[in-house]
């Protein structure tokens, strides 16, 4: 046992160690090539100054927003207009999503704050015991489809882009039904139809509906909410400020060129070696067919949203400010923004926190496709929708 012990440490160390070579060499060749074409000095102080910037300019601006739109999520929940929704929303569950009326919950909880909160809701078994386990593992895909929607849609609408954002929502829905039933049918068969609890097979007319605890007078309680809603909004800022410095700060390196071609490189903030345009030239047919994207820099931002959609929020003011942003593209970014939500980062810690962490690649897998349709979707209905009703 203890000569197998050795040689199971032996074979961790040495591949840590060719992992340790494996990384060294990615690092230095990326940045190596970023600083043969910027110069070192200038990338240093392009990636500072990017990086303070989006800091100063857009996390703040971003986290007015979720201090806002969290206090108004916890008036919602207080005063009952969260559980007006959930029962408004509740028929549209089973057809739609094929989950129980009570996932509607959810759906809103996550769409007025985060991805997170859908772990609370799975985690209370007076919630879970209407669900089967294919059904709650699908609720992950689910609630992610909506996470940060209320934000996302109004940092839009401060652009002058309400009615796309909100054919935005519209496609971030279909995605939503799409990613939620590829993943019910990825694991249903190896799940069964087991119960989490014993209400799962009771019709969705006969549901209890998730209630909340409200205390004190309306004054105070209007108080309390505003406050700890935006507490809560303070605190969603806080956590989007590593996504936004270091992812945003990376793609956006790989996306924009030197401010003035004619001067070159000078270490301005969003100077950069436009590598993800140059990519997506290649292919630019494909994502013109599929979303209607003019520019190949428009890229930047479904796949920023991969990871962190306050990040790919921060690549919107770049992009007016170039001037290539029209009314699809909103609502392309809205529905792809909303549906993916930062899932990559996101889901393996929701699965392992549900207790079926084994099954993250196939929630990804739905989760990828989902977000696909969902900007396809939104394209095609803006084209259709602006035929007859001018944005």
């Amino acid at each position: 046992m203890n000569a197998f012990r050795k040689i199971k440490n032996s074979n961790f160390v040495v591949n840590r160690r060719y992992e340790a070579m494996v990384f060294l060499i990615l690092f230095l060749g990326f940045f190596g090539y970023l600083g043969s074409h910027m110069g070192i000095a200038n990338l240093l102080n392009t990636i500072m100054r990017t990086a303070w910037d989006l800091l100063m300019n857009t996390v703040f601006y971003i986290m007015g927003i979720t201090v806002l739109t969290g206090a108004l999520g916890k008036l919602m929940i207080e005063f009952g207009v969260v559980r007006l929704l959930e029962l408004l929303l509740k028929p549209l569950m089973r057809p739609l999503f094929n989950l129980p009326g009570v996932s509607a919950l959810a759906g809103v909880l996550t769409f007025f704050s985060d991805n997170p909160a859908i772990i609370s809701l799975a985690n209370d078994k007076n919630f879970s015991r209407y669900f089967k386990k294919y059904e709650l593992v699908s609720l992950a895909n689910f609630g992610t489809s909506f996470g940060m929607g209320l934000i996302v849609i109004t940092f839009m609408s401060g652009f002058g882009y309400f009615k796309p954002a909100i054919i935005g929502l519209v496609g971030a829905v279909i995605g939503a039904v799409v990613s939620t039933r590829m993943m019910q049918r990825l694991v249903r068969r190896k799940m069964g139809d087991a119960c989490m609890g014993d209400a799962c097979d009771m019709p969705d007319s006969t549901e209890v509906q998730v209630s909340f605890k409200s205390e004190g007078g309306t004054f105070l309680r209007f108080l309390n909410s505003i406050l700890d809603g935006g507490k809560s909004g303070v605190e969603l800022g806080l956590a989007i400020i590593p996504g936004v410095l270091v992812i945003s700060t990376l793609v956006m390196i790989m996306t924009f060129g030197p401010k003035d071609a004619a001067i070159g490189y000078q270490g301005l903030a969003y100077e950069g070696v436009p590598l993800l345009p140059q990519l997506a030239g290649y292919i630019d047919g494909v994502f013109m067919f599929l979303f209607g994207f003019k520019d190949p820099e428009l890229v930047a931002f479904p796949i920023t949203a991969l990871g962190a959609v306050g990040a790919a929020l921060s690549l919107v003011k770049m992009f007016v400010a170039q001037n290539i942003i029209d009314g699809n593209v909103i609502a392309v970014f809205t529905a792809m923004g909303m549906c993916w939500s930062g899932y990559l980062s996101t889901h393996t810690a929701m699965l392992d926190t549900l207790g079926y962490r084994q099954l993250t690649s196939k929630a990804l897998i739905s989760h990828t496709v989902g977000g696909l349709v969902a900007g396809v979707i939104a394209h095609y209905l803006y084209m259709i929708i602006t035929i007859w009703i001018p944005m």
